[in-house]
């Protein structure tokens, strides 16, 4: 298998409580941490939710921002020129801007100042109007979890790319399992190689999103041949809200870039049977008669 370094995408979502310095500083750290992407999440609410699903209350009181469901998520979304600006930070700072969009409005809007690459979440995996947007009037990259995805579904997105030959050079799909968080036995690391296996010479790449604890399995997706690592970020994992929880702080991240750069570091074959490191070991210690 030839690898790829591996890029780390920090996933701050929803994680800065809808206060737009919060966003800022979460940036800050993303790149601090050696991140090569941040990524926000973009929804217009109202065309999302249902009246009934708007109008109802958080199904976790605790975590709510809003009397109502859909008041709690407006209360968490930036505007358009919120967003503007969140990439202009980003360019500032060397850190590559990316955000999820929910719907048609949401991918329109976003496309508007020509992100590098915009991720379509395992929710709306099946919207194919809103995919219809960035296959066909965006240029960037589309990164598109398979969670809660069967593997029909999964075929007939890969082949709404092709048919206007937009899946080998700019769909990335991620394994996903959609869960907050994940226990381990649920992870299936192994989906990577079924769906490089089956997509592979179809789709640009194949990454791994990642809502576990930990890091500990980062590297095994990324010596499966992932190219690409999710991993939902916040500054503190304690705060309010529903992903805090499955994210990792500051000192995870860091960890995480890491690890991954020294596993991708390794991951080859020895250049000469005995290597240079090798030839003082083997002058001193190697049996002889």
């Amino acid at each position: 298998m030839e690898y790829k370094k591996p890029k780390v995408i920090a996933e701050i979502g929803c994680n800065h409580k809808g206060d737009f310095n919060i966003a800022i500083d979460l940036l800050n750290k993303a790149k601090e941490c050696g991140s090569d992407v941040a990524k926000f999440q973009k929804r217009n609410n109202k065309e999302l939710l249902t009246e009934e699903q708007y109008n109802a209350a958080h199904p976790n009181p605790h975590n709510s921002y809003g009397e109502t469901y859909g008041a709690h998520r407006e209360f968490l979304e930036f505007d358009v020129d919120q967003h503007k600006r969140l990439k202009e930070h980003c360019d500032s700072i060397g850190l590559e801007y990316s955000t999820s969009v929910w719907d048609v409005t949401s991918a329109k809007e976003m496309i508007t100042f020509k992100p590098g690459l915009l991720k379509v979440p395992s929710a709306c995996n099946n919207h194919f109007e809103m995919l219809k947007v960035l296959r066909d009037d965006y240029e960037g990259e589309v990164h598109l979890s398979f969670g809660m995805t069967n593997q029909k579904e999964e075929k007939e997105i890969i082949e709404f790319f092709e048919e206007k030959d937009q899946a080998k050079n700019r769909l990335i799909i991620y394994s996903c399992t959609s869960g907050y968080p994940v226990p381990f036995k649920d992870v299936c690391l192994l989906e990577i190689v079924r769906l490089k296996n089956e997509y592979g010479n179809r789709v640009k790449e194949v990454g791994f999103s990642g809502h576990h604890l930990g890091i500990a399995i980062d590297n095994a997706a990324v010596a499966l041949g992932a190219t690409w690592v999710e991993r939902h970020f916040t500054i503190d994992r304690t705060w309010k809200g529903t992903d805090h929880a499955a994210s990792l702080e500051p000192a995870g991240l860091r960890k995480l870039c890491r690890d991954l750069e020294a596993t991708y570091d390794a991951l080859k074959y020895k250049d000469s049977e005995i290597l240079d490191i090798e030839k003082v070991q083997r002058d001193k210690l190697k049996f002889r008669k």
